[in-house]
């Protein structure tokens, strides 16, 4: 499993996820905010609404607030305008780490980057200093009471997906970026809403950690996630499951 995943189930472990509920909706009506203003403020026009939308699903956001989201960010009083930003550089034990901002203020929120690799044992690199080791991937998942793995199986090929990996409980559909959407609106005219659909970063090669480096590590990403104009952290570390369930203890 990729660090990034692990680091989130580990931070969901330690009941984190209910402190940072308010912070996920921040995250979420940003994006929001973004992709109506990117398109049409119709879900059915603007694939990137509609994943926002879906995202903001999954935090279990109320349909009120999307809906007044929505209409904020299209209305004529304007509100915040966010610029999407992507930072990237190198944490402790040389792991690589991609940071996804939505911010109003670039230079507060470089700063407050920095800040987290420089006091967590890290250093801001240049844009493409480290994004080359992870591959832009579109990955949609089904609960895997979805469909039969021969079933999900045939259907993402047929729609133009790269890879599908079936556990006990998920179907995990891979596709290359350009197809995501085609991808994803083919799977959900067959199978209903996919449990997740977003644009990810998938590092080439890991770094295994032990459980010295890995809290250090988990401590730099934990301060770049805590940052409100932050969306979406990744890195190319692996933990082994002794070490996993030492943290989580």
């Amino acid at each position: 499993m990729a660090g990034h995943s692990q680091f989130k189930n580990i931070m969901h472990r330690k009941g984190a996820q209910d402190a940072k509920r308010a912070k996920q909706f921040a995250k979420v009506i940003r994006e929001i905010t973004v992709a109506a203003r990117s398109g049409l403020p119709d879900p059915s026009t603007n694939p990137r609404l509609r994943a926002a939308i879906s995202a903001a699903r999954e935090v279990n956001m109320p349909k009120d607030t999307v809906e007044r989201a929505i209409k904020k960010a299209t209305g004529t009083g304007g509100g915040d305008d966010y610029t999407e930003v992507r930072y990237e550089g190198y944490g402790p034990a040389g792991i690589a780490v991609i940071v996804e901002a939505l911010t109003d203020n670039r230079n507060r929120t470089a700063s407050d980057v920095r800040a987290a690799f420089s006091k967590h044992g890290g250093s801001l690199g240049e844009t493409n200093s480290v994004s080359f080791m992870f591959n832009r991937t579109g990955v949609i998942t089904y609960p895997v009471s979805a469909a039969s793995e021969d079933d999900m199986l045939e259907a993402a090929i047929e729609a133009g997906a790269e890879n599908v990996v079936s556990t006990d409980e998920i179907h995990e559909i891979t596709c290359a970026v350009e197809s995501f959407f085609t991808v994803r609106d083919a799977l959900e005219t067959k199978f209903g809403e996919p449990e997740s659909a977003k644009l990810d970063w998938r590092p080439e090669n890991s770094v295994p950690l032990d459980e010295e480096k890995a809290r250090s590590v988990l401590k730099l990403l934990d301060a770049l996630e805590d940052s409100d104009d932050v969306q979406n952290v990744y890195a190319n570390f692996d933990l082994p499951e002794d070490v996993a369930a030492a943290l989580s203890a």
